[in-house]
């Protein structure tokens, strides 16, 4: 397996969560695929890093991606970032997506950390794990 389905997860990631009510409630249209320049949002989410894991067989191609998605705030407490990560968790877990090539297989939640940043905002990041297989 190859890398080539990692856009398209990350589209339909994305798209999803963009969409999805309690996302949209605690996020605004708050969501980027890149950290945001100039004067940040008050809370945000941004998709982050990730890693793949060949996990084709005989049956043909697959891969496991490892995602993150991070929640940041300036808000001095926790509760803010921890309702938005809580909406992002359940929009993603299960979700049935619908990818423009391959096919998602499922999508899981794995850990996430909480952080006071030195700013004084907060952060949380979400690590998700999904297999996708070529069509």
């Amino acid at each position: 397996m190859t890398y080539a389905l990692a856009a398209s997860l990350q589209q339909s990631v994305f798209q999803h969560l963009a969409a999805d009510p309690a996302v949209v409630a605690t996020l605004g249209s708050d969501l980027f695929d890149a950290m945001p320049t100039g004067t940040l949002p008050q809370i945000y989410g941004v998709l982050g890093a990730e890693e793949v894991l060949d996990r084709s067989d005989v049956s043909g191609g697959g891969a496991r991606h490892r995602f993150i998605v991070s929640v940041f705030t300036s808000s001095a407490g926790f509760v803010v970032a921890k309702e938005a990560a809580a909406a992002i968790c359940d929009a993603l877990v299960d979700a049935p997506l619908s990818l423009s090539r391959g096919r998602l297989v499922g999508i899981w939640f794995e850990r996430a950390s909480a952080q006071r940043l030195d700013e004084g905002g907060r952060s949380i990041t979400l690590m998700f794990a999904a297999r996708v297989e070529d069509d």
